[in-house]
């Protein structure tokens, strides 16, 4: 191995730390010069104080993942710090009211957000500037079966400030033609391989120190969520295929019912703004309701606010596509912001629906997708969510296939804390506009050809 390689996480460790140090040094002159008399602490009061800043705001920079300096975009990294900064912000707020028992004044830690923001922009754009010196793109090739994948080299290549593929080759030509031509590259890409072969090249890739990225299949999804087996010598890997079990169940539709009455008294304010926008406009009914499938394919009625116009499937059931001429104004405003699905909340108080799960497709959507792929039925082994796995890490328009994949990762290891973490990346999402991209306007569902 490259002995520079090796320093890549400890170059991502160190400005990761001075940034978290930064943050909570910020906070601890705040708190020492401005609020610190009111309180009168001990020492170790006021480290705790301080400390409980520092962990809540690496918390959420954490889960926004804005410590993947060499692995996230510039824009990504930059909207995860100032997404955790502001809820950091508030919870340190409302840490200091709940200590005074008293409301203290905002406009310190108002302060406290600005430095930070101030001096973490650019010292990440800095730490960037200087990792993809030292680390330029990988020099890739992309082994692939009996088709080449021309759609996932264009999705790598829309990252060529980390990926380059300077490749591609099918299995086909043999392993005595084909392993000089790996040892030649700083990594491969392997993607729908037969079993067999994908094994092999895996052995030697790992014999020869080389990164593999692979493509997975859904048993491999599935074995990814297995438990390791200890009862004999031989290792053994059980995975239960049941979905969700009766205790997680039951854990799971308690936090559904609190978060969506929760949810429906805040979002109250908003709901009635957009139920008068969207009657004012064109003078139709302010929601849309519409079969959609959720555990065990059991069918129901789901809320939307209306974001088409009324006519919007006169010609039969179809995706919104890019720059859709069927959604209103109103409509694209509350769907660039998500707030159409805001009436869901009534779904999931009543049970129909989880706050996270797969999204509920349609019956005849459903059924297409089944006939390309007959695996499309197993999403169904948990409720249907409001957000979900795929939602915050694939788009609108990700193929039925990938959505597939992300939604059997999300059963296959669920634990409440996936559910928390798949909320707080909902927020985030809410910035990123690409994930509300439509189809194509030649497809009437995210199957493509």
């Amino acid at each position: 191995m490259n002995l520079k390689e090796q320093y890549k996480h400890l170059l991502n460790y160190g400005a990761n730390l001075i940034t978290l140090l930064v943050e909570g040094l910020c906070f601890g002159y705040i708190w020492y010069i401005v609020y610190e008399e009111q309180f009168g602490f001990w020492r170790r009061g006021n480290w705790a104080v301080v400390g409980l800043y520092v962990l809540v705001i690496f918390f959420f920079t954490k889960v926004f993942g804005g410590y993947n300096i060499g692995y996230m975009r510039m824009t990504d990294i930059a909207l995860s710090h100032i997404l955790s900064i502001l809820l950091s912000g508030i919870v340190g707020y409302l840490e200091l009211c709940l200590i005074c028992r008293d409301y203290v004044e905002p406009a310190p830690m108002l302060v406290v957000m600005a430095v930070e923001t101030g001096f973490i922009l650019p010292w990440i754009y800095i730490i960037r500037k200087l990792y993809t010196k030292l680390y330029p793109p990988r020099q890739m090739l992309v082994i692939y079966g009996h088709y080449a994948p021309d759609e996932l080299i264009l999705k790598i290549n829309t990252r060529r400030d980390k990926y380059n593929i300077c490749g591609s080759v099918s299995y086909e030509i043999g392993h005595e033609k084909l392993y000089p031509m790996i040892r030649k590259y700083n990594a491969v890409v392997l993607c729908d391989l037969p079993a067999q072969a994908r094994n092999q090249i895996m052995k030697f890739c790992y014999q020869e120190s080389i990164r593999t990225y692979v493509t997975p299949k859904i048993s491999d999804i599935i074995f990814r969520g297995a438990d390791d087996i200890h009862l004999f010598d031989t290792p053994l890997l059980l995975s239960r295929n049941q979905g969700l079990s009766i205790d997680q169940r039951i854990i799971k539709r308690t936090c559904d019912i609190v978060l969506s009455l929760i949810g429906i008294v805040i979002a109250s304010p908003f709901m009635l703004i957009i139920a008068l926008a969207v009657k004012l406009y064109d003078g139709g009914p302010v929601l849309y309701k519409q079969e959609r499938l959720t555990r065990d394919g059991r069918p129901f009625m789901i809320y939307k606010f209306r974001s088409m116009s009324m006519d919007s499937e006169k010609s039969g059931a179809r995706l919104a596509a890019k720059g859709d001429k069927r959604v209103t104004p109103v409509g694209r405003v509350i769907r660039n912001i998500h707030f159409d699905e805001l009436p869901q909340l009534f779904n999931i108080l009543k049970g129909d629906m989880s706050m996270v799960g797969p999204r509920p497709e349609r019956q005849v959507i459903a059924d297409q997708y089944a006939e390309e792929i007959p695996e499309f039925v197993l999403r169904t082994k948990v409720k249907a969510g409001l957000t979900g796995y795929a939602q915050v890490y694939g788009k609108y328009n990700t193929t039925p296939y990938d959505k597939l994949k992300f939604d059997i990762t999300y059963i296959e290891n669920y634990s409440l804390w996936l559910d928390v973490k798949i909320m707080l990346l909902t927020f985030k999402i809410l910035f990123q506009k690409e994930n509300t991209e439509g189809v194509d306007e030649t497809q009437k569902t995210a199957l493509k050809g």
